[in-house]
């Protein structure tokens, strides 16, 4: 098959959204020895995963220990990232963070390098808001940015950020501001509320957060997804996508979906992100990788050789 053909339905899928189309990298942040961003190792990182096939990279987001970071470091990986010739264009940067102000300071520096998609939490520090109060508080940013070119995807996780965006929330953002709020990434794992964000809200781009979900939602006219196994299947899962609806590749999806789905498990049976960096260091040699930030904590040997071995 030539690549012209290979690539046909996701280009086709680009048309239908107003937002990011494709398989985006949910990336792992490297640290150094003094656990601070580990710039040239991430952006190596970057470079392999869109040699793999991933459309873009979506760093500093939960995967990416993005919360256990300040402003300043935020923005120095993602001026390092650019500057070591990863294309803005192709950076999702999370954004999102519980100070409205350090909201608009990320945002704003994230479209001073060029990257004009960011991947936007609510503010997630007091609980039970409104959707009057989740509303506001996107729309004040949006407001204090005031950049034409911004383009948010909403961040949708509310095991983590126990602040769920409601369907309702996000037709009030898409009304008031329909070329800005673009899409959403949807990690709570429930294909019926992506299903009927698709349904709701033509053109907006609905991104599964899960890996397994990628193949379900992308038959159904999803946009892609923003995933964290995919750190070490992007190769797969930027087949399935691509793939998802032709027929004579069936069998061929079938099986990146059998080995996506495997990864997954096995990346989930510790802590995810420990697990990830475990798994991307075994790959690439370097044990840096195995690094978090507390309160995060590396996997032990004893854990590490159980998951390898599985």
């Amino acid at each position: 098959m030539s690549t012209t053909a290979a690539t046909a339905p996701a280009q086709g899928a680009r048309a239908r959204f107003r937002g990011p189309t494709g398989v985006f990298c949910a990336a792992l942040t490297p640290l150094d020895a003094e656990l601070m961003p580990d710039h040239a190792t991430f952006a190596a990182h970057a470079q392999w995963l869109l040699d793999e096939g991933c459309d873009g990279i979506a760093l500093l987001g939960t995967t990416g220990e993005a919360n256990s970071f300040s402003v300043a470091e935020r923005q120095g990986l993602l001026e390092a990232t650019v500057a070591a010739g990863v294309a803005p264009e192709r950076l999702l940067p999370g954004t999102g963070v519980a100070a409205l102000t350090d909201t608009v300071a990320l945002t704003r520096h994230a479209l001073s390098v060029g990257a004009s998609t960011v991947v936007m939490l609510p503010p997630f520090y007091y609980k039970a808001p409104s959707d009057d109060g989740v509303f506001a508080s996107y729309a004040e940013v949006i407001e204090r940015v005031g950049d034409a070119k911004l383009r948010v995807v909403l961040y949708h996780i509310p095991q983590m950020s126990a602040v769920p965006i409601s369907h309702a929330v996000i037709d009030r953002l898409l009304t008031r501001y329909p070329d800005t709020v673009v899409g959403i990434k949807d990690s709570a794992g429930d294909i019926n509320n992506m299903l009927a964000m698709i349904e709701r809200f033509p053109g907006f781009s609905v991104l599964a957060g899960a890996d397994p979900v990628l193949l379900p939602l992308s038959r159904a006219g999803g946009a892609g997804c923003i995933t964290a196994t995919s750190n070490l299947v992007a190769r797969d899962l930027a087949f399935i996508h691509r793939h998802s609806n032709d027929p004579a590749m069936a069998a061929e999806v079938d099986a990146a979906q059998a080995r996506v789905i495997a990864k997954r498990n096995q990346a989930s049976r510790f802590p995810q992100m420990a697990s990830l960096k475990a798994m991307t260091a075994e790959r690439t040699g370097n044990q840096g990788w195995m690094r978090l930030r507390p309160p995060l904590l590396p996997l032990t040997a004893a854990e590490v050789t159980a998951m390898l071995v599985d």
